[in-house]
């Protein structure tokens, strides 16, 4: 997969969507099967990367000084 372009996760998926449809196609040689299988690949890993980024980026808050710190729910304080 080309870098020119860093894709969003929609993008991603989008994409991802469309190399499943290509693989799910019915006489396709074998050489275009494992370029499709290793775009599609490549696209897991980058959308998972960026699923991972979300979820640390959402699970830090700003505190009064503008500091990351953890975000804790209260319902997980009074347990």
């Amino acid at each position: 997969m080309s870098k020119e372009k860093e894709l969003t996760f929609e993008e991603s998926l989008e994409q991802l969507e469309l190399v499943v449809t290509q693989l799910e196609q019915e006489d396709v040689p074998l050489d275009k099967l494992m370029e499709y299988y290793q775009k599609g690949m490549e696209l897991v890993k980058s959308s998972n990367q960026m699923l991972k980024n979300a979820e640390e980026k959402m699970a830090k808050v700003l505190n009064d000084n503008d500091e990351l710190e953890p975000f804790i729910i209260e319902e997980e304080v009074e347990k």
